[in-house]
């Protein structure tokens, strides 16, 4: 039997001090995600990030290939208890690089500023970036908007949760350009 294709990874990006509201719709993403046959790459933590594992970890296609989480921390104890691989890094918010430039799309969800640099660090490197409306956060700040002048595309949004996991699916099995240098 061949080797099954790698399933495309798609970061979900947020704080982990987040409203009832976005990890809900974390939640909601994550299990869709894992549903339509894709990974998940995040920041490992808690808020979002433990939403969207939370909600991952409640498919029944889920397995422990399914959502990695990259820790800022160098103990590996740090990550959510719903992540399927944490990766400990030592590098703060240098993880952020990890996780977004990993990722074939990033999902961002609320957040604060480690979420806005995921967005512009995706936004640098060519990916796309769409953004759940929730009331608050970057995410919904953003959704609709260019970064700069840079691409022709913008922030797709606000999103639903469910648009948002089915646009991202997609997005991951088209051919997507190369990534952009800084």
């Amino acid at each position: 039997m061949p080797p099954r294709p790698p399933r495309p990874l798609i970061a979900v990006v947020g704080s982990a001090r987040e409203s009832p509201e976005e990890v809900k719709a974390a939640e909601e993403i994550g299990r869709l995600l894992i549903d339509g046959g894709v990974r998940i790459f995040c920041g490992g933590l808690g808020g979002v990030m433990a939403g969207v594992c939370r909600g991952a970890a409640a498919s029944p296609h889920w397995d422990d290939g399914s959502v990695i989480g990259v820790v800022p921390t160098y103990d590996l104890a740090s990550g959510n208890p719903w992540l399927g691989t944490t990766i400990a890094t030592g590098m703060g918010h240098g993880r952020n690089i990890m996780v977004v430039a990993s990722a074939r799309v990033v999902i961002a969800i609320g957040g604060r500023a480690g979420t806005l640099t995921e967005i512009a660090l995706a936004w640098s490197l060519g990916k796309p970036v769409l953004a759940v409306g929730t009331e608050q956060g970057w995410a919904s700040r953003l959704a609709g908007a260019k970064v700069d002048d840079r691409r022709e595309d913008h922030i797709h949004g606000p999103l639903s949760p469910a648009e948002a996991a089915r646009l991202a699916i997609s997005l991951s099995q088209s051919n997507l350009p190369p990534s952009q240098e800084f």
